[in-house]
């Protein structure tokens, strides 16, 4: 690595090294060149923008102390204002801050630290220097000096600027928000390479045993990403980011992503990824797919397209918007369109999601106590605390909000005769507040709609919002489907998927027992009486566990009156409840038309 004078660096610099691999711990040291005179702020973020929920990531902090640099042997009182600020004393001259982190979280929203791994988010180990946080500045990754870690590797977006060939070193930051959106990997990976329209994209995966099909995995996401690409920029064909990462951890069980401006962090089943000689579930390799196709179109519907009530972020408090439903939902809408444009994907398999989704919307009674634009508000509270009575309480932003943009899409093109479509207001947004960086007010796609489509849509558009948006009704999307290319059909169910839907009862295996986790309103079990936590014992005299679940249930018919045995709180109880066809939702198939 080349000598970097101190000189050259920002006035804020931290330092990262992993201190104690089996206890997971990363110390870190937070150089202040100029500390505010009358006593500068520290401060450790409670969230991590792209995932809404109050994480208070101060708490993770073992050991925190401070001192000057002109005499590094005393150490200076930090004083404690709450649980995530401190704030140094009067002093003259640069300081250091040296805390140490617990880091054990698998989820891409955290830190993590054994001898297999390390991953960081900065927003979850550096504090902030209140007042200063639009300055420049550096972190410096040092290697672990256990010797399980002599062959990792760093892999992050961050900008280099003096590195060894591992990737340990220095790296700039153009503010303390860009340090924030930019996670670091450290371990050994399997890396695949590609390039969309000339910019330089990897995926760098950790955490499968077998060799990796490289090639499949980078001609797929090769098609995906070129096709994002040309979608915002079909004239230009350029990229947003000089070069684009996807960090990926492949385990046992897990899902989930989080986006970040040139890279993204993913969560994935070992068994979602293509690996040579190795048989591969090709349903599976598809979410995996859809997961990338969805963090990558948010490199600009979040990352650069954004709310105004995200600029800038505040990290010491919940951020709401009322456009979720946009940011996510529209994102969602995208994600498996994407793989259908890119044809890695059918039409046949594509029309087989959306109607997944809109099936699973339809079953869920919460949609209709809350809005989209609630759901997207509540996000905080409501959705990412969910609780047993969320489905009768909730509907998703993500799932309801792609129904939406399907909607929308289908009014624009039939508004249009077909020559304009969701696309082309996309695009709309992208060049009014994607390039401009200019935030979107919450009422802000009024004036982009008008801009569109003119003031004759305006009546189409303000009854859309009022009654999909603001109010609680079912997108109908059987009435806005009028191709010669796609069949809508109601969906005809077998026998066990009609008691089961009749049922209201989700559930899980407990040590042999089915236990109801969530009772869905005016199904058959809440008429019962069961309620979260029950476990059920029988029904009509025959034992229940999750092995003979279907079994017993394919046995009942509609109309018929059933007796549930179950325990609540050790003690035993017994109900009576009917199957009616009218606790059945509606149900759709989208199928390419013959």
């Amino acid at each position: 690595m080349n000598e970097l004078n101190t000189s050259d660096l920002p006035a804020i610099q931290y330092t990262i090294w992993a201190a104690d691999l089996h206890g997971h711990r990363f110390h870190v040291k937070l150089c202040i060149e100029n500390p505010l005179p009358n006593g500068q702020i520290l401060q450790m973020p409670a969230w991590i923008p792209g995932s809404y929920l109050i994480r208070d990531f101060s708490k993770q902090i073992e050991t925190i102390e401070a001192f000057a640099v002109n005499n590094p042997h005393e150490a200076l009182t930090l004083e404690r204002i709450d649980n995530d600020q401190w704030r140094l004393p009067k002093v003259a001259g640069a300081v250091e801050i040296l805390t140490t982190v617990y880091a054990f979280d698998t989820s891409v929203r955290a830190a993590y630290l054994d001898t297999e791994r390390a991953f960081i988010n900065p927003s979850s180990l550096c504090l902030a220097v209140k007042g200063q946080e639009s300055l420049p500045c550096a972190l410096a990754l040092i290697p672990p000096k256990d010797t399980c870690a002599n062959s990792w590797t760093v892999q992050t977006g961050l900008q280099a600027a003096k590195v060894d060939s591992q990737g340990y070193g220095f790296y700039l930051a153009k503010n303390y928000d860009d340090l924030l959106d930019h996670p670091i990997a450290m371990g050994e990976f399997q890396i695949a390479h590609w390039k969309s329209n000339g910019v330089s994209h990897s995926m760098a995966i950790q955490g499968c045993i077998h060799e990796i099909d490289l090639e499949r995995l980078a001609s797929d996401l090769q098609a995906i990403c070129t096709c994002t690409i040309n979608l915002f920029e079909p004239k230009t064909k350029k990229a947003p980011f000089q070069n684009y990462l996807f960090l990926v951890n492949a385990v046992l069980s897990g899902y989930g992503g989080l986006e970040h401006r040139n890279s993204t962090a993913l969560l994935c089943r070992r068994d979602q990824i293509p690996q040579v000689n190795t048989p591969l579930d090709e349903t599976s390799y598809r979410e995996f797919l859809g997961l990338c196709s969805h963090e990558y179109f948010h490199a600009w519907l979040v990352k650069r397209i954004q709310p105004k009530a995200f600029q800038p972020y505040q990290l010491d408090r919940r951020n709401h918007t009322r456009l979720l439903w946009l940011f996510e939902g529209f994102t969602s809408y995208y994600d498996d369109l994407q793989l259908f444009r890119s044809k890695r994907i059918d039409l046949k398999t594509y029309l087989k999601l959306v109607a997944n989704n809109w099936n699973g919307i339809l079953r869920g009674p919460g949609r209709f106590k809350q809005s989209l634009a609630d759901s997207s508000f509540d996000a905080w509270t409501k959705y990412y605390q969910a609780d047993e009575n969320t489905p009768n309480a909730v509907v998703s932003y993500y799932g309801k909000g792609a129904l939406l943009a399907l909607g929308l899409d289908l009014k624009i093109r039939a508004f249009s005769g077909n020559h304009q479509s969701l696309d082309d207001l996309m695009r709309l947004i992208w060049q009014t507040h994607g390039v401009t960086l200019d935030g979107i007010a919450e009422d802000g796609l009024d004036d982009l709609m008008q801009t569109l489509l003119g003031a004759g849509f305006n009546k189409t558009w303000n009854e859309f919002k009022s009654r999909y948006i603001f109010g609680v009704e079912d997108i109908p999307i059987q009435k806005l489907i009028h191709s010669k290319i796609i069949s809508v059909k109601q969906k005809t169910h077998s026998k066990l998927e009609q008691i089961k839907l009749q049922l209201g009862l989700r559930t899980s295996d407990a040590n042999g027992w089915l236990k109801v986790t969530h009772v869905l309103d005016g199904g058959a079990a809440q008429l019962a009486g069961l309620a979260a936590g029950d476990l059920i014992a029988s029904i009509n005299g025959e034992r229940i566990t999750a092995t003979r679940w279907d079994k017993v249930l394919s046995s009942l018919i509609s109309g018929q009156v059933i007796q549930i045995c179950f325990y609540r709180d050790d003690l035993e109880h017994e109900c009576m409840t009917v199957l009616e066809d009218d606790q059945i939702p509606n149900q759709y198939t989208l199928t390419p038309a013959e």
